[in-house]
Order: C-alpha cells, then sequence, then structure tokens
C-alpha cells in the first residue's frame, strides 16, 4: 500500500527541470500552495534549471553563431539510407503505382 508523501516534514529540497515557462509557473504555484500550510519553499531558490539542458543550449548558441548547421535528416531517414542507400528516395506508406 502506497501512502501519501506529507510535505510538512521538509524533504522536498528542489525541482530539477528545464527552463519552459510552465515550470516556473509550477514551482510558483507549488510555493504558494505551500504557504497555506505555513511551510517557506521559495521558488526562485528550489527551482533547479537541469544544467544537461543549459549546456545544450548553450552549445547550440555557440555552434549557430560559427555557422554551423544542425542535423537536417531525421534518425529514420538516416535508418534509411543506410539500409536502401543515400540516393533513393522512398516514401513508406504509400504504394508504388505501376
Amino acid at each position: 500500500m502506497l501512502y501519501p508523501i506529507q510535505l510538512t516534514d521538509g524533504r522536498l529540497l528542489g525541482i530539477t527541470c528545464d527552463n519552459a515557462s510552465s515550470n516556473f509557473s509550477m514551482t510558483h504555484e507549488l510555493q504558494s500552495t505551500l504557504e497555506d500550510p505555513s511551510i517557506q519553499w521559495p521558488a526562485l531558490r528550489n527551482h533547479i534549471p537541469c544544467m544537461a539542458h543549459i549546456i545544450q543550449l548553450a552549445y547550440g548558441a555557440f555552434m549557430s553563431s560559427l555557422g554551423v548547421k544542425g542535423r537536417t535528416k531525421s534518425w529514420e531517414a538516416h535508418e534509411r539510407d543506410q539500409q536502401f542507400g543515400g540516393n533513393e528516395s522512398i516514401d513508406i506508406g504509400k504504394s508504388q503505382q505501376l
């Protein structure tokens, strides 16, 4: 049997997530919700941005400043090229008409 977690004993240290605005809204809403039972949980201090996501954004901005373009093929297109050859164009889902 699962028991609900009681946040009244101070077990919620922080929340790690990306920098989407909805996550900032969520942490501020959590702060407001926890203030009702008089729990101090400052959203700005306890929202921990994901370091991997921040590194990816910085790397993308750096590569863009150098003029480097990202991959243009999806993973599935790359796999089809490996299996059928890079110059052939196939359309999966449509039957060939004779």
